[in-house]
């Protein structure tokens, strides 16, 4: 979230006398009217137009994505890295699965709208499946929680977005 995006949610909360609660994610921070609720929601669009989330373009002063792989690597089980290397050679699919951190790179600059979720993280089609309750109901949900962070809302959706379209396209 950019820190415009977070001062203008807050300053938001304050011009409309909503009680803030410290601490909290952002979801709880305010306890809103539904008019407020309506304006914050306005003054997010505003923020982060709609239009804005269908345009990437590389920044000028992006990382190299190989640079961000090998930097991830310093922190892994050295034994482990060559395999996770060659399972994201075997497709395009596979490289994109290995790689939430270079997307999270590329989105950081991107548009937010201001809130803030528990991400998955990794949000992409491997990650989702049929799950039974212990009522015996199955359920469609997320199995895979390790790339787990407070972050904003839209990037889970563009990353599980952007898994149709690798996916799509073999």
């Amino acid at each position: 979230m950019t820190t415009t995006a977070r001062s203008a949610g807050s300053k938001l909360a304050e011009d409309n006398g909503a009680r803030s609660v410290p601490n909290a994610p952002s979801w709880r921070r305010a306890h809103l009217s539904v008019d407020q609720r309506v304006a914050r929601g306005r003054a997010a669009r505003r923020e982060a137009p709609r239009s804005e989330h269908g345009r990437w373009e590389a920044a000028p002063d992006r990382g190299d994505p190989v640079a961000l792989l090998e930097e991830q690597a310093a922190t892994r089980v050295p034994e482990l890295v060559p395999i996770r290397y060659g399972r994201m050679l075997a497709s395009p699919f596979t490289f994109y699965r290995g790689a939430a951190a270079i997307m999270a790179a590329d989105l950081a600059p991107s548009p937010v709208s201001g809130i803030t979720v528990q991400l998955c993280g990794d949000a992409h089609l491997s990650n989702f499946g049929v799950f039974g309750t212990p009522e015996r109901q199955l359920i469609f949900d997320i199995n895979d929680f390790d790339e787990t962070l407070p972050g904003p809302w839209e990037w889970d959706v563009k990353r599980m977005a952007a898994s149709f379209e690798v996916m799509g396209r073999r």
